[in-house]
């Protein structure tokens, strides 16, 4: 063999010698997912969608617990500002009344405007802080009557303030003292406006929410009144108050001819005839009727005659009105006080009220030195 035959052979068989390429793993199918894999993902999808839903309800039912909590304190909050606000004007009220019953003349009667303006202008700040609050949907109505309740009292009282000067006076005090008692006729309404309207609207507001009303743990809903008494209507019962004369109803309004008046003869209390000079002793509670004596002393009958009995320096008072005594007779009169006085050392005043054409008032009175015991 040759060299170049040796050389030759193994380039032969390298060369002879088949490649293989490497074989490549088909897959199978179509390149689907197996049913057990999409299975598996829809079970998934439904389970998020279940979560999402109960997470919307979730939150709809914090979002509605929140209004209706809101709601709720709204309506809470609107009852205590109103029964603030209409225990301020009764105070009002009471403030108004006394300065009226506190002895006026017509030497006193621009004084006594001046405080009744005063009162008015309490009146017109609590109207103007009921314009301010918060007024849920459900008390509009309520809101709108409560408005006009104090509308009402503010009006009065500036109309009351105008006339008081010519009520104390001679020639007017007759036109002036009723015009008053029209402004105590809008009082009164405004009671029932606002006790027979505007607290039922707002107690259903509050039933509708399933909010309590009243006892231990229900919202409070002040009742108060303005007008202390239905007699503060009455042209008689005013004058009475403010110490003036009216004309008898007749012709011309005139007073009839010759004497007017009455003189009080004695005060009773329990049929205890009650001294002048000396100690008095009575209990305080129950308020005590007193007994008031009397005899017409004048050449007329009279009518409306008012009774009345104050504890000096403080509210405790009461009063009645007789409907006609007779020219030279006797009468008698009961008056209780509104409420028990305070114990301890007192002066009771009592008084038959001078009626029209009375000149000589000096026997009207009767003070006695009183122990409520």
């Amino acid at each position: 063999m040759s060299f170049f035959d040796e050389a030759d052979e193994p380039q032969t068989a390298r060369r002879t010698t088949p490649r293989t390429a490497p074989t490549r793993r088909r897959r199978s199918g179509t390149g689907r997912r197996p049913p057990s894999d999409r299975q598996s993902i829809q079970v998934r999808r439904a389970v998020a969608a279940v979560g999402l839903l109960i997470i919307v309800i979730l939150i709809a039912l914090g979002v509605h617990s929140c209004q209706v909590s809101a709601r709720n304190s709204a309506l809470k909050d609107y009852s205590n500002n109103v029964s603030s606000l209409i225990q301020q004007s009764d105070q009002t009220g009471a403030q108004f009344f006394n300065v009226l019953s506190s002895g006026a003349s017509s030497s006193n009667a621009t004084n006594l405007q001046n405080q009744i303006n005063q009162t008015r202008a309490n009146a017109d700040k609590q109207l103007g802080s009921a314009g301010k609050i918060n007024v849920p949907n459900q008390v509009k109505v309520a809101q709108q009557n409560l408005l006009l309740a104090l509308q009402m009292r503010s009006d009065g009282i500036a109309n009351v303030a105008t006339e008081i000067q010519p009520a104390l006076g001679t020639s007017t005090s007759q036109d002036a003292v009723n015009a008053i008692a029209a402004d105590m006729a809008r009082f009164y309404a405004s009671d029932v406006l606002y006790k027979s309207y505007t607290v039922p609207q707002i107690v259903n507001a509050l039933h509708a929410a399933n909010i309590a009303v009243g006892g231990a743990d229900g919202v409070t809903i002040n009742s108060g009144q303005f007008l202390p008494d239905v007699q503060w209507v009455l042209p008689s019962f005013i004058a009475s108050e403010l110490h003036v004369a009216l004309p008898h109803s007749g012709t011309n309004g005139k007073v009839a001819p010759g004497l007017h008046g009455h003189s009080l003869d004695s005060v009773s209390v329990g049929g205890t005839t009650l001294q002048t000079g000396s100690a008095n002793a009575i209990p305080a509670s129950p308020p005590p009727t007193f007994m008031l004596n009397f005899t017409n002393g004048g050449q007329n009958t009279e009518t409306n005659v008012i009774c009345k009995v104050t504890v000096s320096g403080t509210t405790d008072s009461g009063q009645t009105i007789v409907p006609q005594t007779t020219a030279g007779q006797h009468g008698s009169c009961q008056v209780t006080l509104k409420s028990a006085p305070t114990k301890g050392t007192s002066t009771v005043d009592a008084t038959i009220a001078p009626v029209p054409g009375e000149k000589n008032t000096s026997n009207n009175s009767l003070s006695f030195p009183m122990t409520f015991q």
